[in-house]
């Protein structure tokens, strides 16, 4: 997780227990295991997305411009005020994925999304970029940005064997919640997809290699677009309109 910086492209799918399955015996053979999946079949991850108060960054994003950006806090687990959680800037122009990051405790990373000022004290031994950091100080200056979404989901990841710009990940229930919105207070809220299915990502620098397609192919796997913010947005503007015919 010491890795700070990202430049990849994403494919995503949507798969079955039976094919999440099959795709596990198929992947030893090529990739190693996620350290944190060596101990756990499935390791949590816990997001707070920070957004305008009218949404403007997901709106924007579905709009499917050439440009676009996310903002986030990240932990692995539930953290507490002291755990170190990564303060994330998700960037996304013609298809190559951008993500810069910067580690914080959680306590310091609340403070600093909120007031916009820098902290006192860097901690680069747990991964403090004071660069991203400053980077993502001027997105604060562009935006009136707030604690929007809380979105967790379970994960299990390889990477390519001797090639560590290839990874595969399976994230499966996908809980989110727009109250309560800190990290601190646990997994809980609505899930976003049925049980049994499962977003696989394929993240590469290169293309994808021919025994990746090959699997897909036996598989019948096919990419989709799909963002976990912006599905659960369609889904709250739903709700709302339905509410509305209602009323």
């Amino acid at each position: 997780m010491a890795i700070e910086i990202f430049n990849r492209y994403e494919n995503k799918y949507m798969i079955d227990d039976d094919v999440y399955e099959k795709l596990q015996g198929k992947l030893v053979d090529y990739m190693d295991l996620d350290s944190y999946n060596k101990k756990h079949a499935l390791y949590p991850i816990c997001n707070l997305y920070y957004d305008t108060p009218d949404s403007h960054l997901i709106r924007t994003s579905l709009q499917k411009p050439d440009y676009k950006e996310k903002l986030r806090i990240r932990s692995y687990g539930t953290p507490d005020a002291g755990s170190k959680v990564y303060i994330e800037i998700k960037k996304k122009f013609c298809k190559l994925v951008n993500k810069r990051r910067s580690a914080l405790p959680l306590q310091e990373s609340y403070a600093f999304l909120s007031s916009g000022v820098l902290p006192e004290t860097i901690h680069p031994a747990w991964g403090a970029n004071r660069q991203v950091l400053s980077e993502i100080q001027y997105i604060l200056q562009q935006y009136t940005l707030r604690p929007q979404l809380f979105l967790s989901y379970e994960r299990r990841a390889f990477f390519g064997a001797g090639k560590r710009d290839l990874r595969i990940s399976f994230d499966t229930n996908i809980t989110t919640r727009r109250s309560d919105l800190r990290l601190e207070s646990g997994i809980y809220g609505s899930k976003l997809l049925p049980t049994g299915k499962w977003l696989m990502e394929v993240k590469t620098a290169e293309n994808i290699p021919l025994w990746l397609c090959r699997l897909l192919s036996e598989y019948k796997i096919y990419p989709i677009s799909f963002s976990k913010y912006g599905t659960e947005y369609r889904q709250i503007l739903s709700s709302e309109i339905q509410m509305q015919k209602v009323g």
